[in-house]
């Protein structure tokens, strides 16, 4: 066991050192990392906090843990990491260590567990000792990285993860992965996914992980999981699990569920998994995560799967300045801007239309915060005055909100065939108008699954019908 965490530590003082033998500029008029000249058109100058050398903005990472955001290379980053997994901030140095002989990158592995046995190397190669103080700064360049590409492991869907071959794009993010670690494993993820093709519901089981990367001083971590919907991912598809203290084999077994998820998403949307560490005092840490494309899901048919973590670092976008002012908050540019579930009856007991506002989701998000104060408003037109204006409650803070209220009509089920059924969906705000969501109008002027709602409603008597209905954006004066 001292051997192998030896043996660890020596890999991660090599990485090191192998990114500072890659320097390319003088960190004075020249980008220290990549050489670019600096002041150049498009290439920004920034300074590094710990080196104090110059560097191009692509080559540094801008870290806010501070009461101000400072700029780090990525050496200097990395040498922080290495810092910090060595336990060397204890120390006051680095711990003893030696470097086993590398391991051919062409040789195949027949599982995950030899990446924690004996390197692979020629007999006669004896381990060298390293230093014991951290060097001055340098540069990094991924593809430098020894083990880098047998390192990769994509995720895989099934219990018994199958090689493949990185993707462009795979490879592409694998150059900007700085932060992997070569030596030590991200971990791996156990879950389930369910599509109910008849209630529109993706039920995703997370039920534990193993192995999972140390992020705290102790030697553990405080993990959770969060799920996200792509391409649109925003507060409005984020799920996530509740956070375990103190555990690299964290046990959720807790299932998370979307809503009204059609078809035509199954076909197009992918689900991130990423497993995160849990901060109380800064930012949250990403450890690693997995995809999985749902077109792979069949209907109505559980899949199980136990995959590796992967080292993608999930991309930010910074919002626009109108996001303060009430504009919705999503990664793509196409907007959506949420849908709704409604349920129709007509009583020919009581001669009355009953409309069930049952549960929004994927709502836009209205306020600066991130979210929404939604409340739904309906009203059957033409000609029936102010008994037809009803509205829900107003639901605070959430971009999924669930409702579960029903209204009635006194109406003769001839006259409904002239009626059209406005709904709208409103953000509730104090002291000024309130924001529009978004919309939709069932009748026998509408088209397409709105029209077919309520012809469904006016043949069967006596039946509720629930269906899911996309909110547009449509012209509404300003709500009550």
């Amino acid at each position: 066991m001292e051997a192998m965490e030896q043996e660890r530590i020596g890999r991660l003082i090599n990485r090191l050192d192998d990114m500072k033998k890659t320097v390319c500029g003088d960190g004075v008029s020249r980008c220290l990392l990549c050489g670019e000249q600096l002041g150049s058109p498009g290439v920004s100058s920034v300074v590094c906090e710990d080196c104090k050398k110059n560097m191009c903005t692509k080559c540094g990472t801008q870290c806010s843990s501070r009461p101000r955001a400072v700029w780090l290379c990525k050496i200097c980053r990395e040498q922080r990491e290495v810092w910090k997994r060595s336990g060397a901030w204890f120390f006051k140095g680095f711990p003893k260590h030696f470097l086993p002989s590398p391991m051919p990158l062409s040789k195949p592995r027949e599982t995950d567990a030899q990446e924690v046995a004996e390197p692979q190397g020629p007999p006669a190669s004896e381990p060298r000792e390293a230093v014991t103080q951290p060097q001055p700064t340098g540069i990094d360049t991924a593809k430098t990285f020894p083990l880098q590409e047998d390192r990769r492991q994509p995720a895989a869907y099934g219990a018994a993860p199958a090689r493949q071959q990185p993707t462009p794009a795979e490879e592409e993010e694998e150059a900007n992965d700085y932060d992997s670690d070569e030596a030590t494993t991200l971990g791996s993820l156990e879950f389930s996914l369910l599509y109910e093709q008849e209630s529109n519901s993706l039920h995703c089981s997370i039920l534990k992980a193993k192995g999972l990367k140390p992020m705290d001083s102790n030697g553990l971590a405080d993990p959770y999981v969060k799920l996200h919907l792509l391409p649109g991912a925003s507060k409005s598809n984020k799920l996530r699990t509740k956070t375990l203290r103190n555990t690299r084999n964290p046990m959720w077994n807790e299932t998370l569920t979307y809503h009204g998820l059609t078809d035509e998403d199954m076909q197009r949307k992918t689900l991130r998994l990423s497993v995160c560490d849990e901060d109380k005092f800064g930012h949250n840490e990403f450890i690693g995560e997995t995809r999985v494309a749902l077109k792979k899901l069949k209907m109505n048919q559980k899949k199980n799967f136990n995959v590796c973590l992967e080292r993608v670092v999930p991309t930010k976008r910074t919002a626009t300045a109108g996001a303060a002012r009430g504009i919705a908050l999503y990664e793509d540019e196409v907007e959506e801007r949420g849908r709704i579930l409604i349920s129709l009856m007509y009583s020919t007991q009581q001669n009355r239309l009953i409309v069930g506002v049952v549960r929004c989701v994927h709502l836009a998000a209205m306020d600066a915060n991130g979210y929404s104060d939604p409340y739904v408003k309906i009203c059957l037109k033409p000609d029936m005055g102010k008994k037809a204006k009803c509205k829900t409650q107003i639901k605070k803070r959430t971009l999924n909100p669930e409702f579960n209220e029903e209204f009635s009509y006194d109406i003769k089920h001839s006259e409904l065939a002239k009626k059209t059924l406005d709904i709208s969906v409103w953000d509730y705000d104090i002291g000024k108008s309130n924001d529009y969501i978004g919309g939709c109008q069932l009748g026998i002027t509408a088209k397409g699954e709105r029209l077919k709602h309520w012809y469904e409603c006016l043949k069967n008597k006596d039946k509720k019908i629930e269906r899911w209905h996309t909110l547009l954006n449509e012209n509404h004066v300003a709500s009550d």
